[in-house]
């Protein structure tokens, strides 16, 4: 057994590992002080151990500082220490890992990738659209960096076909925020030619890649974390967290590196660039739990409400300046909400009575068909539609 000196020791070494793991947001300050608390007041000499507990001594640390901790603390689990000499055994309390729930996890996780692109990358940005799965990203970078700045700005490539209502609280969060919002327009690329339409009518999702290429060349971006998830569609499930981009933009995913437990290779040359997808591995359910456990602000639209619309080959399709009725079509005014939020001219309600997050959650955890399956017309026109996408330099 070791001496007094070498336990100490042992424990004093101890402590970058518990830091490390708060850094990490895998664990609470309020663990971290107990944890130290027990450890670095344990007396060694004349105990036997049993489950590798301690007995604890009086502490030199401020009565109120363990009281505070205290209040927050998980329960304790009680084991035993025999005292060398004696037969009647001792029973201490002491406190065991602290055990996270599913949204606890995915949160963790989320932040700790957020953090590495940071520490990692030179010149990261965050892509915030106003949808959900962004607004998600930016409480998960809240929690990873507040009180300071975040350390990347916030980047939104507007189609011009992005329903007013999202883009009013796309500019109203990042003003709350404080944080500096990066917009580059479509309208601009077709201006210069760099986009050609058939018609000002036509879906402009599928050529959003150029503007985004042309932003990322601009400030020379070597990383852009998105929201897109692993449950949308089959080409984003065989995506990798830190997805590769090659000078060109483009994705192989034939030759994606590997992602052995929580270690990513961030490294890439001029001109190259990597995509981010802190929250890969959530769902759509996830997302709507974690909103309302955090209370977040969303756009009305994610809600029911009444709108004109059309029936259209397998969707309905909202009617605006870039929808209007066919021959033979005919307008309907229905309850709908939006599950996914993009380009007006293929995003599709899905009817729905859901006025609040918790009506939201009720009809997505009964639901069988995934948002993009359901909303996004672009992506049914073939089976590899996304994949094509993502190979010429889409999110």
């Amino acid at each position: 057994m070791p001496g007094p000196r070498q336990h100490s020791l042992f424990n004093i070494l101890r402590i970058p590992r518990t830091i490390s793991a708060f850094l990490h947001g895998k664990s609470s300050s309020m663990d971290i002080i107990l944890n130290n608390i027990e450890e670095l007041t344990t007396p060694v000499s004349g105990f036997v151990m049993k489950n590798e507990s301690m007995a604890t001594s009086k502490s030199t640390v401020p009565n109120e500082v363990i009281a505070a901790a205290e209040s927050t603390a998980e329960p304790l689990a009680e084991s035993t220490v025999e005292p060398v000499g004696t037969s009647e055994p001792i029973v201490i309390k002491r406190r065991t890992a602290r055990q996270l729930g599913h949204l606890d996890a995915l949160e963790s996780e989320a932040i700790h990738i957020m953090r590495e692109v940071a520490a990692e990358c030179a010149n990261p940005a965050l892509l915030f659209s106003g949808g959900k799965d962004s607004i998600v990203l930016l409480r998960l970078a809240e929690k990873a960096f507040r009180p300071g700045r975040f350390p990347f700005p916030l980047m939104h490539i507007d189609t011009g076909h992005n329903f007013p209502e999202v883009i009013e609280f796309r500019d109203r969060r990042a003003q709350q925020l404080g944080e500096r919002l990066i917009v580059r327009s479509m309208e601009d690329s077709i201006r210069q030619g760099r986009v050609v339409l058939r018609s000002e009518n036509q879906s402009r999702n599928a050529f959003q890649s150029v503007t985004l290429l042309d932003a990322i060349a601009e400030f020379r971006f070597d990383a852009c974390i998105g929201g897109a998830r692993r449950d949308e569609e089959k080409a984003r499930a065989k995506e990798r967290i830190f997805s590769f981009r090659d000078e060109f933009g483009q994705w192989d995913p034939k030759n994606q590196r590997p992602e052995l437990w929580d270690l990513y290779n961030t490294r890439v040359h001029p001109g190259e660039n990597i995509r981010v997808f802190p929250i890969s591995n959530w769902t759509e359910l996830d997302v709507w739990e974690y909103i309302a456990r955090e209370e977040l602000e969303v756009p009305d639209i994610y809600f029911s409400h009444t709108r004109d619309v059309i029936r259209r080959e397998s969707g309905l399709l909202p009617v605006s300046h870039l929808v209007q009725p066919k021959d033979g079509e005919q307008v309907e005014n229905l309850m709908v909400r939006f599950r996914t939020v993009g380009d007006m001219s293929c995003t599709c309600p899905v009817q729905s009575t859901a006025v609040s997050v918790g009506e939201i959650i009720a009809e997505t955890a009964i639901t069988r068909i995934t948002e993009r399956g359901a909303t996004r017309m672009d992506d049914q026109t073939s089976d590899a539609s996304m994949e094509l996408r993502k190979k010429e330099g889409y999110f």
